[in-house]
Protein backbone atom coordinates (compact mmCIF):
# COMPACT_ATOMS: atom_id res chain seq x y z
CA UNK A 1 0.00 0.00 0.00
CA UNK A 2 1.39 3.39 -0.99
CA UNK A 3 2.13 5.89 1.76
CA UNK A 4 -0.03 9.02 1.62
CA UNK A 5 1.65 12.01 -0.01
CA UNK A 6 3.05 14.51 2.46
CA UNK A 7 2.90 18.25 2.11
CA UNK A 8 6.05 19.91 0.79
CA UNK A 9 6.48 21.93 3.99
CA UNK A 10 6.33 18.76 6.10
CA UNK A 11 8.89 17.01 3.90
CA UNK A 12 11.16 20.05 4.02
CA UNK A 13 10.94 20.13 7.82
CA UNK A 14 11.72 16.39 8.04
CA UNK A 15 14.79 16.93 5.85
CA UNK A 16 15.98 19.87 7.95
CA UNK A 17 15.50 18.03 11.24
CA UNK A 18 17.32 14.87 10.15
CA UNK A 19 20.08 16.84 8.41
CA UNK A 20 20.67 18.98 11.50
CA UNK A 21 20.98 15.87 13.68
CA UNK A 22 23.47 14.32 11.26
CA UNK A 23 25.48 17.52 10.95
CA UNK A 24 25.67 17.89 14.74
CA UNK A 25 27.19 14.39 14.90
CA UNK A 26 29.46 14.39 11.84
CA UNK A 27 30.04 17.97 10.71
CA UNK A 28 29.69 19.36 7.21
CA UNK A 29 32.70 17.40 5.90
CA UNK A 30 31.26 14.06 7.03
CA UNK A 31 27.78 14.75 5.69
CA UNK A 32 26.34 13.79 2.33
CA UNK A 33 22.97 14.13 0.64
CA UNK A 34 23.09 10.41 -0.20
CA UNK A 35 23.46 9.45 3.47
CA UNK A 36 20.70 11.88 4.43
CA UNK A 37 18.33 10.48 1.82
CA UNK A 38 19.04 6.92 2.98
CA UNK A 39 18.35 7.88 6.61
CA UNK A 40 15.04 9.43 5.56
CA UNK A 41 14.05 6.55 3.29
CA UNK A 42 13.79 8.78 0.24
CA UNK A 43 15.77 9.32 -2.94
CA UNK A 44 18.56 11.94 -3.19
CA UNK A 45 16.53 13.52 -5.99
CA UNK A 46 13.72 14.19 -3.53
CA UNK A 47 16.13 15.96 -1.17
CA UNK A 48 17.52 18.02 -4.05
CA UNK A 49 13.98 19.00 -5.02
CA UNK A 50 13.77 20.93 -1.73
CA UNK A 51 17.44 21.93 -1.33
CA UNK A 52 19.49 22.30 -4.50
CA UNK A 53 22.86 21.60 -2.86
CA UNK A 54 24.52 20.61 0.39
CA UNK A 55 25.55 24.25 0.88
CA UNK A 56 21.95 25.48 0.51
CA UNK A 57 20.76 22.85 2.99
CA UNK A 58 23.48 23.79 5.52
CA UNK A 59 22.56 27.46 5.20
CA UNK A 60 18.88 26.66 5.80
CA UNK A 61 19.84 24.78 8.99
CA UNK A 62 21.88 27.77 10.18
CA UNK A 63 18.97 30.10 9.44
CA UNK A 64 16.54 27.91 11.39
CA UNK A 65 18.97 27.61 14.30
CA UNK A 66 19.57 31.36 14.66
CA UNK A 67 15.84 32.11 14.25
CA UNK A 68 14.96 29.79 17.13
CA UNK A 69 17.83 31.14 19.22
CA UNK A 70 16.85 34.81 18.83
CA UNK A 71 13.15 34.04 19.30
CA UNK A 72 13.90 32.89 22.86
CA UNK A 73 15.09 36.39 23.74
CA UNK A 74 12.41 38.26 21.79
CA UNK A 75 9.76 36.32 23.72
CA UNK A 76 11.20 37.39 27.07
CA UNK A 77 8.52 39.48 28.75
CA UNK A 78 10.72 40.41 31.69
CA UNK A 79 9.58 43.32 33.85
CA UNK A 80 13.19 44.23 34.66
CA UNK A 81 14.34 47.81 33.97
CA UNK A 82 15.43 48.46 30.39
CA UNK A 83 19.18 48.64 31.12
CA UNK A 84 19.06 45.28 32.90
CA UNK A 85 16.98 43.70 30.12
CA UNK A 86 19.51 44.77 27.51
CA UNK A 87 22.49 43.50 29.49
CA UNK A 88 20.80 40.18 30.30
CA UNK A 89 19.65 39.58 26.70
CA UNK A 90 23.09 40.22 25.21
CA UNK A 91 25.03 38.21 27.78
CA UNK A 92 22.57 35.30 27.63
CA UNK A 93 22.76 35.24 23.83
CA UNK A 94 26.55 35.14 24.10
CA UNK A 95 26.24 32.22 26.54
CA UNK A 96 24.09 30.32 24.05
CA UNK A 97 26.84 30.71 21.45
CA UNK A 98 29.46 29.56 23.96
CA UNK A 99 27.31 26.53 24.82
CA UNK A 100 27.13 25.69 21.11
CA UNK A 101 30.92 25.79 20.91
CA UNK A 102 31.16 23.27 23.76
CA UNK A 103 28.16 21.06 22.99
CA UNK A 104 27.59 21.42 19.23
CA UNK A 105 31.01 22.22 17.75
CA UNK A 106 30.09 21.04 14.26
CA UNK A 107 26.96 23.21 14.22
CA UNK A 108 28.93 26.20 15.49
CA UNK A 109 31.50 25.59 12.76
CA UNK A 110 28.66 26.06 10.27
CA UNK A 111 27.64 29.31 11.99
CA UNK A 112 31.20 30.57 11.60
CA UNK A 113 31.11 29.75 7.89
CA UNK A 114 27.77 31.56 7.68
CA UNK A 115 29.13 34.62 9.48
CA UNK A 116 32.12 34.77 7.13
CA UNK A 117 29.79 35.17 4.15
CA UNK A 118 27.54 38.14 4.86
CA UNK A 119 25.52 37.61 1.67
CA UNK A 120 24.15 34.19 2.70
CA UNK A 121 20.43 34.14 3.60
CA UNK A 122 21.26 32.84 7.09
CA UNK A 123 23.81 35.62 7.69
CA UNK A 124 21.34 38.27 6.54
CA UNK A 125 18.66 36.69 8.72
CA UNK A 126 20.96 36.67 11.76
CA UNK A 127 21.84 40.35 11.26
CA UNK A 128 18.20 41.36 10.87
CA UNK A 129 17.11 39.35 13.94
CA UNK A 130 19.87 40.85 16.10
CA UNK A 131 18.93 44.37 15.03
CA UNK A 132 15.22 43.65 15.63
CA UNK A 133 16.03 42.37 19.13
CA UNK A 134 17.95 45.55 19.93
CA UNK A 135 15.22 47.69 18.42
CA UNK A 136 12.65 46.11 20.75
CA UNK A 137 14.93 46.53 23.78
CA UNK A 138 15.67 50.18 22.97
CA UNK A 139 12.01 50.95 22.25
CA UNK A 140 11.09 49.47 25.63
CA UNK A 141 13.61 51.76 27.31
CA UNK A 142 12.35 54.84 25.47
CA UNK A 143 8.72 54.03 26.31
CA UNK A 144 9.70 53.61 29.96
CA UNK A 145 11.41 56.99 29.96
CA UNK A 146 14.82 55.44 30.72
CA UNK A 147 16.48 55.87 27.32
CA UNK A 148 16.59 59.13 25.40
CA UNK A 149 14.62 59.34 22.16
CA UNK A 150 16.69 58.08 19.21
CA UNK A 151 16.29 56.92 15.62
CA UNK A 152 15.49 53.26 16.29
CA UNK A 153 16.65 51.94 12.92
CA UNK A 154 20.02 53.64 13.10
CA UNK A 155 20.61 53.02 16.80
CA UNK A 156 19.69 49.32 16.72
CA UNK A 157 22.24 48.81 13.93
CA UNK A 158 24.88 50.75 15.87
CA UNK A 159 24.22 48.82 19.09
CA UNK A 160 24.42 45.54 17.19
CA UNK A 161 27.82 46.56 15.83
CA UNK A 162 28.97 47.59 19.31
CA UNK A 163 28.31 44.07 20.63
CA UNK A 164 29.90 42.27 17.66
CA UNK A 165 32.97 41.23 19.64
CA UNK A 166 30.81 39.17 22.03
CA UNK A 167 28.09 38.00 19.61
CA UNK A 168 29.80 37.39 16.25
CA UNK A 169 30.66 33.66 15.95
CA UNK A 170 34.09 34.38 14.43
CA UNK A 171 35.18 36.40 17.48
CA UNK A 172 33.99 33.73 19.91
CA UNK A 173 35.78 30.72 18.43
CA UNK A 174 39.04 30.88 20.41
CA UNK A 175 38.30 33.60 22.96
CA UNK A 176 38.69 33.16 26.71
CA UNK A 177 35.22 32.77 28.24
CA UNK A 178 35.92 34.73 31.43
CA UNK A 179 37.33 37.59 29.38
CA UNK A 180 34.24 37.50 27.13
CA UNK A 181 31.89 37.71 30.12
CA UNK A 182 33.76 40.69 31.52
CA UNK A 183 33.75 42.38 28.10
CA UNK A 184 30.03 41.73 27.64
CA UNK A 185 29.19 43.34 30.98
CA UNK A 186 31.44 46.33 30.24
CA UNK A 187 29.95 46.83 26.77
CA UNK A 188 26.43 46.63 28.17
CA UNK A 189 27.27 49.32 30.74
CA UNK A 190 28.81 51.51 28.04
CA UNK A 191 25.85 51.13 25.66
CA UNK A 192 23.34 51.73 28.45
CA UNK A 193 25.18 54.90 29.48
CA UNK A 194 25.09 56.16 25.88
CA UNK A 195 21.38 55.38 25.52
CA UNK A 196 20.51 57.17 28.76
CA UNK A 197 22.64 60.30 28.33
CA UNK A 198 22.30 62.92 25.59
CA UNK A 199 25.39 63.25 23.43
CA UNK A 200 27.52 66.31 24.09
CA UNK A 201 27.79 68.47 20.97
Amino acid sequence: MRRPRRKADETREDILTKAEAMLRDNGIAGFSIADLAAALGMSPANVFKHFHSKAVLADAICERHVSRMIARFQADGSDAPAPERLAVAVCQLMEVHLADIRENPFLFEMLVLMANNASLPSALRYKSLIEAMFKDLIRHGIDAGVYRSVDLESMSSTVGAAFASVLHPVFLMHADESELRQRCASLAALVNAALQSPLVK
